[in-house]
């Protein structure tokens, strides 16, 4: 199968701009996520997807394969859809499956993106996965910056919001319900993306801004993968100064790391 992972990043995000090119360890944010990206197995290719001049030249400079995109996107999944489309034109190859990692996951592991796409080469139904972790603090539950997530018994999504959710008001036991964040490692079929790509925005995907509200409000299914593996996404200029931190005891980094 032709598997390709895409990596979407714009300089103008709302609570982190030039967030893509933010250095960590001396290494742009967007650079981290491409090279352990080019680390998992299942991947053929991975391309960076943005709308940026800066972006772009950067990409050249590590010799990693760039889509340029329109600046009117304002989903992530929507960047990813087009850069799909460019990325077939160009190679002249049908893409199977894509994994969107988001750009402000610079602590991926390649086993992260190996295990997302399972679901989907295992069972053709399955159109899109999400990946997902434990919350482990309070402080994380009430950060709207963090995604969360709950699931059914078969770890179908329910709903993702930026609310703490599900409630602690009735004070469930930890065991009883766990307390889950979407972690923005998300494959799909092809079938899935352009789905997703063809579908109107919904009011609970805007009102959340999280992508995947809108494939639950228009009665698709999104696959939830449980990991737990140490990671941090960057939002803020804050979380920038704490991956760094743990990047610096990171034994991925001393692979790509000039």
């Amino acid at each position: 199968m032709n598997i390709i992972a895409i990596i979407p990043a714009r300089m103008g995000s709302s609570r982190f701009p030039g967030k893509p090119l933010a250095k960590i360890l001396g290494i742009p944010m967007v650079g981290h996520v491409y090279f352990r990206s080019k680390m998992a197995k299942t991947l053929n290719e991975v391309y960076i997807a943005t709308c940026d001049k800066e972006i772009e030249d950067y990409a050249k400079s590590i010799s990693a394969p760039c889509i340029m995109t329109k600046d009117t996107h304002e989903r992530a999944s929507d960047r990813t859809a087009e850069a799909m489309f460019k990325i077939e034109e160009q190679t002249g190859k049908k893409v199977d499956a894509i994994v969107m990692v988001q750009g402000d996951e610079p602590m991926v592991f390649p086993e992260m993106i190996d295990m997302a796409i399972k679901p989907i080469l295992a069972d053709s139904a399955i159109v899109s996965v999400n990946l997902m972790a434990p919350i482990k603090s309070i402080e994380e539950h009430n950060d709207p910056n963090c995604p969360k997530v709950v699931v059914d018994r078969e770890n179908f999504a329910l709903y993702f919001s930026r609310e703490p959710i599900p409630s602690r008001k009735k004070g469930a036991k930890e065991e009883d319900i766990p307390k889950l964040k979407q972690v923005c490692i998300m494959p799909f079929s092809r079938e899935g993306l352009l789905k997703f790509n063809q579908l109107e925005p919904t009011p609970l995907e805007k009102v959340e801004s999280i992508d995947m509200n809108r494939f639950l409000e228009h009665g698709y299914k999104v696959k939830m993968v449980l990991e737990d593996y140490e990671t941090q996404c960057v939002d803020t200029p804050a979380d920038l100064a704490k991956v760094e931190e743990l990047m610096e005891k990171d034994k991925l980094i001393t692979q790509y790391k000039q």
